[in-house]
């Protein structure tokens, strides 16, 4: 029953977005992403942002984003709002780790990449990386606070036990694309072990600063490959700690090389800047990876 003392409010508007880190020249893939996220967008009623997660401030460089912006203008993509830089919001994240810090969620780890790997127990993450093993979980906090002051490089790691100990068992929603039918996804945090949370190199990380903006950009629905599907439950972690609103996901196909490989910048994969100069047309492009052109909406 309707509270007559209560306001109405209108619906909360649909938001998705696009995210692209520009370490690298956009593919076959980028585009896909983004196409994906216009035509849901555009099916659901919705907007569509840009986002440009650039935390990586030494790979991610002006030059690249600017050719970002030119092979999504070319794609005839159109954005609404205003386009936010993660660079820019680096106070933003930090008081989010602050929280986790304050509330012994996270600690220090000094540990090397050749640490991680000497001590490995062979069990790995859903990425195939070595799970941390623990080594800096228990240091002596006054020990730990002189080397920090030392200037040691120093990462922060979720506490993974100490986290679901906090938030119990948890789930996502998870949207067909076809149908739009919901889902709820049990969601396995313990498979990533005590995850970096603020980088050695960077004030955050990919998981942290996701989760923050999503929230703050009122961001509804999150459309992206299923590279990241299993990483929805470290997302969920964050969210349920730091009292977040949880977006509805859809994770798409990957789109592979001729070898049968996911496309990404790393194997060099053939960049949209370098099908324009073959003479692919943005029309070309659109059909081949099945949506409609710019125009047909």
């Amino acid at each position: 029953m309707v509270d007559p003392s209560q306001p109405i409010l209108p619906p909360a508007p649909t938001v998705l977005r696009f995210a692209p880190s520009p370490n690298g020249h956009l593919h076959r893939g980028h585009a896909y992403s983004a196409l994906f996220a216009e035509a849901m967008a555009r099916r659901l009623g919705g907007e569509l942002i840009l986002r440009i997660e650039d935390i990586d401030t030494t790979r991610c460089k002006p030059e690249l984003v600017d050719a970002m912006r030119e092979d999504l203008d070319w794609l005839g993509i159109h954005f609404d709002g205003e386009t936010v830089r993660q660079s820019n919001r680096f106070d933003l994240y930090g008081l989010a780790a602050d929280r986790l810090r304050a509330e012994g969620l996270i600690y220090p780890c000094f540990c090397s990449r050749a640490d991680i790997a000497a001590n490995a127990t062979g069990e790995t993450d859903p990425d195939g990386a070595p799970v941390y093993p623990g080594t800096c979980r228990h240091l002596d906090p006054h020990m730990a606070e002189q080397r920090i002051a030392g200037g040691a490089n120093v990462a922060w790691r979720l506490d993974m036990d100490a986290a679901l100990e906090r938030t119990g068992p948890l789930t996502w929603a998870e949207m067909n694309a076809e149908t739009l039918a919901i889902s709820h996804i049990a969601a396995d945090p313990m498979a990533w072990g005590d995850c970096v949370l603020v980088r050695k190199d960077t004030p955050t990380s990919y998981h942290l600063s996701v989760v923050v903006d999503d929230a703050e950009q009122h961001i509804t629905h999150v459309t992206r490959g299923m590279d990241l599907y299993f990483a929805t439950a470290i997302h969920r972690v964050l969210q349920t700690l730091l009292g977040l609103p949880a977006p509805i996901y859809c994770h798409h196909k990957l789109i592979a090389d001729d070898d049968d490989k996911k496309l990404s910048k790393s194997r060099g994969s053939m960049s949209l800047r370098d099908l324009r100069d073959e003479g692919l047309s943005a029309a070309q492009l659109r059909r081949e990876l099945g949506f409609q052109s710019a125009a047909a909406g």
